[in-house]
Parts: C-alpha cells; sequence; structure tokens
C-alpha cells in the first residue's frame, strides 16, 4: 500500500510522519502508520546566537539520516522536508542544508511562516464545520506562531509572527509582538463575527490531556486560565512529576498555554478546539494533491 512522509524541522523538535494513502469513495484517506519526533531544539541557538552550532548541525543530520532509513524500511516514495523559524532564521542555514544534503542525500526546503501557517490548516478537514462561522486557526511552534483565517471553507488570510515556545522560554520576545498580535486580529476579525478557534501545535494536545478535555470536545478558557496558574507554581522539575510531562516539554508548555490565552482574550473565544493537526499533517496532505494534480485534474 501507498505510503507518504512528511518531515518537520521545527525549532523545538524534528517530527516525521508516516501515512498509508487509502482511496475511497469520498476522496482520499490519510492513515496514520508511524510518527517519530526527536527534541533538538534548534531554536536555542539560533534565536540567541544567530547561528546553528556544529553540534546541533550533526544531531540534526543523524536526526534526518535515521529517518531516511525509517522511510527506506515503510517504503515510502514521496515525501517532503519543510524548515520552519529556528533554520530560516540561522546565518549559516545554506551551509546546513548543504552539509546535510551530502551526508544524507535529503533535500530541505526552508519555508516562510506564511507558507507554513497555510500548510497547517490545509491539514485540517472543515467537512463538519459550521460554514457561517469565522474559523480561526493557531499553531504555536517554538520559534512562531502562524494564524489562519478562514470564511465559509475559504482561507482569507495568514500571518505569522516571530514568538515562540523556545523564544519566550529565553526571554527573546520583544513585547511589540504581542500588541502587533492583539492588533491584528483585532483588525482582521470583528466584533459580532461568531468564531470558531482551533489550536495546533506540539502542546496543545498535552494540554487538553491534563485539563481533563475529551478528545473532539473543546477546552474551557478558564480550564487554560486554570492551569497556566497551576503551573506556575510548581519548578520545572516538580512539573514533570505533577503532570507527567516530558523534560523538553515540561519548560516550554506554560509560555504555549499564554499564548492561547492571548489569543482567545484577543478574539473574545471562550472555548478553543484541538484537531489533532500540525504541519506534518497539512505536509502530507499537499504531497498528495501536488502529485496527483495532473491525474485529479486531466
Amino acid at each position: 500500500m501507498r505510503k507518504i512522509a512528511a518531515i518537520d524541522i521545527g525549532s523545538n523538535a524534528v517530527r516525521i510522519l508516516i501515512c498509508y494513502v487509502i482511496n475511497s469513495d469520498n476522496g482520499p484517506l490519510f492513515q496514520k502508520n508511524s510518527y517519530l519526533r526527536l527534541p533538538i531544539r534548534l531554536g536555542e541557538d539560533s534565536f540567541k546566537n544567530g547561528i546553528i552550532s556544529n553540534t546541533k548541525i550533526n544531531l540534526l543530520s543523524d536526526a534526518l539520516l535515521s529517518f531516511k532509513y525509517i522511510m527506506r524500511v515503510h517504503g515510502v516514495k514521496e515525501y517532503q522536508i519543510y524548515a520552519t523559524s529556528a533554520l530560516r532564521e540561522s546565518k549559516n542555514s545554506k551551509e546546513i542544508i548543504s552539509i546535510i544534503n551530502q551526508k544524507t542525500s535529503l533535500k530541505i526546503n526552508l519555508i516562510t511562516g506564511i507558507k507554513e501557517a497555510e500548510v497547517i490548516s490545509r491539514g485540517n478537514s472543515l467537512e463538519k464545520v459550521d460554514f457561517n462561522k469565522t474559523f480561526l486557526y493557531v499553531d504555536v511552534g517554538g520559534g512562531s506562531t502562524e494564524y489562519s483565517i478562514l470564511r465559509r471553507g475559504k482561507k482569507k488570510i495568514s500571518k505569522s509572527f516571530k514568538i515562540g515556545t523556545v523564544r519566550l522560554l529565553n526571554n527573546l520576545v520583544d513585547y511589540s509582538v504581542i500588541k502587533d498580535i492583539i492588533y491584528w486580529l483585532e483588525s482582521n476579525i470583528d466584533n459580532d463575527e461568531k468564531i470558531k478557534l482551533f489550536a495546533t501545535g506540539g502542546n496543545i494536545n498535552k494540554i487538553q490531556s491534563i485539563t481533563g478535555s475529551k478528545v473532539g470536545k473543546p477546552i474551557s478558557f478558564l480550564s487554560l486560565k486554570d492551569l497556566s496558574n497551576n503551573l506556575d507554581k510548581y519548578t520545572y522539575h516538580d512539573r514533570i512529576i505533577k503532570f507527567d510531562l516530558n523534560p523538553d516539554r515540561a519548560d516550554v508548555i506554560a509560555h504555549a498555554l499564554k499564548i492561547f490565552i492571548l489569543t482567545m482574550s484577543s478574539v473574545q473565544a471562550n472555548k478553543l478546539f484541538v484537531p489533532k493537526a500540525g504541519l506534518v499533517d497539512g505536509m502530507i496532505n499537499e504531497i498528495f494533491f501536488e502529485n496527483n494534480a495532473s491525474k485529479l485534474n486531466p
């Protein structure tokens, strides 16, 4: 059976998603087959120093080489590799891409923040959503936060901001970015619009689990505020134990919460939905339809 792979080189982690492509009467279905996440945290180098160190480059090379072998074992023929803000903003990004290509024969594609937002929104199905409402997607990454607004099922506008969990963790976010987010949201969404807010990114699924919200059900604004206040009471080490967090999640999850809360406050949303789809999911969708465009539109 045909498989497609998507590799996301993020600011906090590098991840691969492999999906089966299953034909159905309603179009292709993408069934997740394998997923692996490695917390390399390239953003710590890129955002602090402007370049990514040799240590991190070697880790990235090893990670991608392992992904290459995983794809080979799975029989993957179609794949794509996208790199986001950490590599995009690194002064030695071209050198890194060349080194990775020499060591692994894999080609890395740097994408803009706008492209990232578009791909993320593409990974979320709108089939069962009320088309009379406005959809707002927010994806919180390590180095950037992407927003997409959709009306009547069609993308209206996307925007990327240089604020993310790794940046916040290292105090590398200017307060003006927060004001820019509030201004952009208030300028593009009317006060009387019916908003349905969707959140993606590595932290939101864990947040959903901690708050006790059931899969498919929204998380309330009050639940997020309570969790944020609760997390602030604990040290990094205690968060790992108390909330069953991975070490690379325990120091950034509180920052992700603050961005989600900021977003909800700005658009007056009292609940947030978690579609369980992010950049790699959108990439799978994009790879399939781009490679099959001629077959679908003869």
